[in-house]
């Protein structure tokens, strides 16, 4: 084990329990919004839906999610129990649900690692969140487990796809990060503050904080975002698979039809990252130096009709690492959730 890792990791673990106290601290009163249905969600990150040329297959290449939320109030008495224990008073969901994150270097084409280049690394996980919302706030803590590694199964997808569509498979998959286990606590709050309403077109802003200890990613995030729309009390803003407030699936519409068009910046302090740093236990495993601070840019459009919501994102990064060779790397992020 890293000694360097293990002292970042403590001192985030008391930071993102701060950040947890002060958040759940906040009181709301709960919202009477009911919905009876479960929402089931399939979404796909891809830099290859870029505004910028030059970022297709590289770092952040490709993330896959598929999830189930439950409707509300209707959990086991123990799981609502402990649902009220960790975010109190609000109405509640649980939501259930497994993605893939790939990673891949600058430099696809090597068949050997380039030095100061990101190694190549899938990861597998599982995700089970407690969701708790009020009329202006939505809470949300659970956990992440699963793996980093060729069980994560990043290669076969990457280059079996390639190799359907007749392009050129990335070469380097066979020095990729070694199998390790993953397990991640992770929990966030998000505030939906209404601005103005003119014309029936409202404004609002949707501030959060959020955060993750675990042998993936240890980090703290602090982001916020301004909508403008009509029926913005529908959700509370729409999921990304990476880092920051998950369990954002889940929404009610306030009308036949609603929409929004978003903007807004997030920013990490990153204590650790596995699939940068290498693999947790290994010494000599491939790594480059990871950036502590992180910000993000997004923007994108959400329409909601019939049970269902549609929404794209598009995201700008900043460096994640220091050897990095881009400027912004960005992606597109889509994603459409059902109801049954």
């Amino acid at each position: 084990m890293k000694n360097g890792r293990i002292s970042g990791s403590l001192a985030w673990m008391g930071a993102l329990g701060a950040v947890a106290t002060v958040s759940c601290s906040i009181p709301a009163r709960a919202t009477p919004l009911q919905d009876p249905y479960g929402t089931w969600t399939l979404q796909g990150e891809n830099d290859a839906v870029s505004t910028l040329k030059g970022t297709s297959d590289q770092y952040y290449t490709s993330g896959l999610r598929a999830n189930w939320t439950s409707g509300t109030d209707n959990l086991p008495a123990p799981i609502a129990t402990v649902n009220r224990a960790i975010l109190g008073q609000g109405v509640q969901r649980i939501s259930i649900g497994v993605q893939q994150l790939i990673f891949t270097p600058h430099d696809t084409q090597s068949p050997v690692p380039v030095a100061g280049d990101r190694p190549y690394s899938s990861l597998l996980l599982g995700t089970i969140n407690l969701i708790n919302d009020t009329d202006l706030s939505r809470s949300v803590f659970g956990i992440q487990f699963g793996v980093m590694g060729p069980a994560g199964l990043g290669r076969q997808l990457q280059n079996g796809f390639h190799g359907a569509i007749g392009d050129t498979k990335n070469l380097g998959w066979h020095h990729q990060l070694q199998n390790q286990p993953i397990f991640q606590v992770q929990g966030g709050r998000t505030w939906r503050l209404p601005l103005v309403t003119a014309f029936g077109i409202s404004m609002d802003m949707l501030p959060s904080v959020s955060g993750a200890v675990g042998d993936y990613r240890i980090y703290g995030d602090v982001a916020d975002t301004v909508r403008i729309g009509q029926g913005l009390n529908s959700d509370f803003g729409t999921p990304t698979i990476g880092p920051g407030t998950d369990g954002t699936d889940a929404y009610v519409l306030s009308r036949p039809i609603a929409w929004y068009a978003f903007g807004g910046v997030e920013g990490q302090a990153v204590a650790y990252d596995a699939s940068l740093q290498g693999n947790t236990a290994r010494s000599n495993s491939l790594h480059v130096d990871k950036k502590w601070d992180v910000g993000e840019f997004h923007a994108g459009v959400a329409v909601m009709w019939h049970g269902m919501r549609l929404s794209y994102s598009q995201v700008w990064q900043t460096q994640q690492f220091e050897t990095a060779r881009s400027g912004l790397f960005n992606y597109g992020s889509l994603a459409l959730s059902v109801k049954f």
